[in-house]
């Protein structure tokens, strides 16, 4: 017979009791960490979560500004905007992107490039910001877009500001261009924290005045606070911050100069520089060839970038700035007052020229470029008729390194600090700097060439007129500037701008600076190397001719451009000031292949100072034929 267990009643109640009040401990205790949570979230937490509804809510919407106009000095517009008419997407307002994008491409023509770029522009940019598909509708596009515009939620077309670069290729150099930002700009604003101020902004200055005066053209960033539905979709403008405009600039440059120094170049290519003495005002900044910067806005297509940048003339140097020459005989007044200053020369010094120069113990011959010689010359005389002999031997006499370091203090070798980017320090060279470039000594014969300008010594067009308005002002130097004054957009009113400070005058003796200074009066006077393109100027300008070797001589044979193709004759350089009793104007020219200074260089000067001094442009003027080397 089976025996049946018996449950232990107060045994079971007693395990029910204890589960129950396990369950309704862990039941008190998650609603007790609700309730703490609620707490938390309601209380704590609560404007953080208010405003993650309102950004849920409400969109900002950015607008752009209008970039600041670029003038010369009389007001004359060098870069503006206008407006033209933009197709754009706002992907928030419609079903399906592509399937739009498909649509549109039926309608009017839309090429790859143009898509690349959307969805490039599109990836940043928010869902609620209209973004440009095509830039400069025609009319006839944007009525087809406005016909079909019911059948398509979500295109725009919007008048938008461009950007037109009215004085063209002659001041590409100067003015520069604005490109579309990209992924190193981006960079760059956000190491500055300007990102959220270029919101809305597809452009930004890429070179030239553009690039160095961004932060003033850009402006400031307005904003639309747009309430949207749970769609996404656009309902109402709460609330705008306008956009501020960019600041105008106003050049010292004059853009009627600029052409005439640009049009007396013919066809030779080079670069020129014109400077006040007394400010540092740059008056004319030609590097020939130039470029369409109006290529640049919507990027540039790869043929004619290609075209550009694989130009044996090389459009995209500024020459100015960037390229550098040995100075020639430009150097030799600056050698002559150096060699006056040391004590290594007195004006009545002479030596009798028998047309080279010769080191002691070396039969090489460091040839004068007139055959035969200059004969009897003393200072004067040598910056005159720029004899070679005579800078051959001050050379030696005074040593490579009391010759760099009083150099030094016109400039030479270092930046001039114009308010450009990417301008070139040039190189003024030294027994130290070619131990430590080359690990090798300095030789007598490289300080003979030094002495007339070649040999290591490298130069920009920018730094020669830097230096010659030091000579025209009585040795203060004036750093170049190009801005003049900025105007306020809101109280259209010009403020100058503070120039950079300038380093102290030189301690030079007026004596010694007059005599050069008549050397160089000498040189556009009968005799001089330059006299035929000063003929009849009823102003007297005081100059230096020079060239710069291109290809190398023979020892014992003659330089004779007629022989050479184009691109192997000398570089011919020029620098003067006038009037030379009151100087008003400095400069440099630097004509590539030119073959001498006076034959090519002097007259683009002269061309330029007939303009500004008189007004006389240069169809107007006839200039005889120099015969001189230099």
């Amino acid at each position: 017979m089976a025996i049946t267990s018996l449950k232990n009643l107060d045994r079971e109640l007693a395990r029910f009791q204890l589960r129950l009040k396990v369950g309704a401990g862990f039941v008190a205790l998650l609603a007790a960490a609700l309730l703490v949570r609620g707490y938390y979230l309601q209380r704590v937490q609560h404007e953080y979560y208010v405003q993650r509804a309102e950004s849920n809510r409400i969109s900002l919407v950015p607008a752009a500004p209008h970039r600041g106009l670029i003038l010369d000095r009389n007001e004359r517009i060098l870069a503006d905007n206008y407006s033209a008419y933009t197709l754009e997407i706002n992907r928030a307002q419609m079903a399906s992107l592509e399937r739009t994008l498909t649509e549109l491409q039926a309608l009017i023509e839309i090429t790859p490039g143009q898509l690349r770029r959307f969805r490039r522009l599109l990836t940043e940019s928010n869902e609620f910001e209209t973004v440009p598909l095509k830039s400069r509708l025609s009319d006839e596009e944007v009525a087809i877009v406005a016909a079909n515009r019911y059948r398509l939620p979500g295109v725009e077309v919007k008048a938008r500001l461009f950007r037109n670069y009215r004085a063209g290729p002659g001041m590409a150099h100067v003015v520069g261009f604005i490109g579309r930002i990209n992924d190193r700009d981006l960079a760059t604003l956000r190491e500055g924290g300007r990102e959220q101020n270029y919101r809305g902004s597809v452009h930004i200055g890429k070179t030239g005045l553009e690039q160095s005066y961004e932060a003033l053209l850009h402006g400031r960033t307005g904003f639309d606070q747009m309430e949207t539905d749970a769609g996404g979709r656009a309902v109402r403008v709460l609330s705008r911050i306008p956009p501020v405009p960019g600041k105008d600039l106003r050049l010292y440059l004059d853009a009627e100069l600029q052409a005439v120094a640009e049009h007396a170049f013919g066809d030779y290519l080079g670069g020129l520089v014109a400077l006040d003495p007394n400010t540092g005002g740059v008056l004319a900044l030609v590097s020939k060839p130039g470029f369409d910067p109006n290529l640049f806005i919507d990027g540039i297509d790869p043929d004619t970038w290609k075209e550009l940048n694989e130009s044996a003339a090389r459009p995209m140097v500024n020459r100015v700035l960037r390229g550098i020459y040995p100075p020639g005989s430009t150097i030799k007044p600056f050698m002559a007052l150096a060699g006056l200053e040391l004590g290594v020369r007195r004006p009545e010094d002479s030596i009798v020229d028998p047309g080279y120069f010769m080191l002691p113990n070396s039969s090489h011959q460091f040839r004068d470029w007139k055959r035969g010689g200059h004969g009897v010359v003393d200072l004067r005389r040598s910056i005159a008729q720029s004899c070679d002999t005579y800078y051959y031997r001050l050379a030696v006499d005074m040593g490579i390194d009391r010759m760099h370091d009083f150099l030094a203090q016109f400039g030479f070798g270092e930046k001039t600090g114009i308010d450009l980017e990417g301008e070139s320090a040039g190189l003024l060279p030294s027994r130290e700097w070619k131990q430590r470039r080359w690990k090798k000594p300095w030789y007598p014969g490289e300080t003979v060439i030094a002495g007339i300008g070649q040999g290591y010594h490298l130069t920009t067009p920018l730094q020669l007129a830097a230096a010659v308005a030091m000579l025209a002002n009585g040795g203060r130097p004036v750093p170049p500037r190009l801005v003049a004054a900025v105007r306020d957009p809101v109280t259209r009113t010009w403020a100058p701008v503070a120039p950079p400070p300038a380093r102290p005058a030189l301690a030079i003796a007026p004596a010694h600076l007059e005599v050069v200074r008549q050397g160089m009066l000498d040189v556009t006077r009968p005799g001089g190397t330059a006299a035929a393109s000063a003929a009849g100027a009823p102003y007297a300008i005081a100059g230096k001719t020079g060239t710069a070797q291109v290809v190398g001589i023979k020892q014992g044979a003659r330089y004779d451009a007629s022989r050479l193709a184009r691109e192997h004759r000398d570089h011919a350089l020029f620098i003067a000031y006038a009037p030379a009793d009151k100087p008003t104007l400095a400069l440099a020219v630097m004509v590539e292949n030119g073959g001498s200074g006076s034959g090519t260089a002097a007259p683009i000067a002269r061309a330029v100072f007939d303009y500004y001094l008189t007004g006389k442009r240069p169809g107007d003027m006839q200039f005889g034929d120099d015969n001189a080397a230099d």
